[in-house]
């Protein structure tokens, strides 16, 4: 899908035909698309398949009159009931002499953002001032993703002290892997924006540089709350393991009572059902008393055992 945005009236609005100044949004195009983008707006035909790699790094190219800065943007995705997942995929960024292009495989919230007014002040015949914005979201949205990961350990560690399944255990997996992603990310954003803000490959306005020296900012201090997080959910996947087995031998324990405690009466019957004429009364109740009475003092022995509470 291909969709053309203007600021009109300090608000981006949605156009139906471009102009110089329009921001173009290019959401998992066909091949068609692709091709239309290559021969009408002239687009390089490697930035424009770079952009839809899932697997290409943050980077930042030159090539003639266009500019292509890819950077990792942060994804969250409901996988089951009770597990979320976030991981990062590419976005390229293409300035040409009369536009910006945004190329993405998939929606995400920061063009949803940018297009539906959430961030404001973008204007987007400033086109470097745009692409800084965007950037400065790209980062909002990391740390967001970050505090978010950070609410569901919590939550995860509220059920630790009765974890008996795996599920809890499967989610703090995830989480660690999240933000091996994110921290990856971050760490070659890192790199793209201080590339930027040497003002080498795209001219630098002096708000502009401001801005851009705000978003190198957060995004060392989402690296920062990154590595935080990632050490106290590493601690915490130990931890969870270490109580699912204590609860598990806890649980093996209860059994194991009951079965010495019914064992008792079982003993005592098998006796009695071996038809020996031996044995005392063997026609009154004092094979329940037999049985009973030793199976009450070995449940209370056991149950009152302050080693296996």
């Amino acid at each position: 899908m291909i969709h053309f945005y203007q600021t009109q009236d300090n608000c981006v609005r949605e156009v139906e035909t471009p102009s110089p100044g329009c921001w173009i949004s290019v959401i998992d195009p066909t091949a068609q698309e692709v091709q239309s983008l290559i021969e009408t707006y002239g687009l390089d035909s490697g930035f424009v398949r770079s952009s839809l790699d899932e697997e290409e790094s943050s980077r930042i190219e030159r090539e003639d009159n266009q500019t292509l800065i890819i950077v990792d943007t942060a994804v969250s995705e409901i996988q089951t009931e009770e597990t979320i997942l976030f991981f990062t995929v590419p976005l390229g960024i293409i300035i040409t002499q009369d536009y910006v292009f945004t190329i993405s495989l998939r929606d995400n919230r920061i063009l949803r953002d940018m297009s539906d007014g959430i961030v404001k002040g973008v204007q987007t015949r400033m086109k470097t001032r745009f692409v800084m914005q965007l950037l400065l979201r790209i980062t909002a949205i990391y740390l967001q993703d970050l505090k978010q990961i950070d609410k569901t350990s919590q939550v995860m560690e509220q059920k630790l002290s009765g974890a008996m399944k795996n599920q809890e255990l499967v989610q703090m997996l995830e989480l660690e892997k999240s933000l091996v992603y994110f921290s990856t990310s971050l760490k070659a954003n890192e790199v793209t924006i201080e590339k930027l803000l040497r003002g080498r490959t795209i001219k630098l306005y002096d708000e502009d540089q401001d801005l851009l020296e705000d978003v190198l900012i957060e995004v060392r201090q989402a690296i920062e709350m990154s590595n935080i997080y990632s050490g106290i959910i590493s601690s915490m996947v130990e931890a969870f393991g270490s109580v699912i087995s204590n609860n598990m031998n806890f649980v093996m324990w209860r059994l194991t009572v009951v079965t010495i405690i019914m064992s008792i009466p079982t003993m005592v019957f098998s006796f009695y059902g071996m038809n020996t004429p031996d044995l005392p009364h063997p026609t009154t109740p004092f094979a329940f008393a037999v049985s009973a009475i030793p199976t009450i003092i070995a449940a209370v022995l056991m149950l009152k055992n302050n080693k296996y509470k």
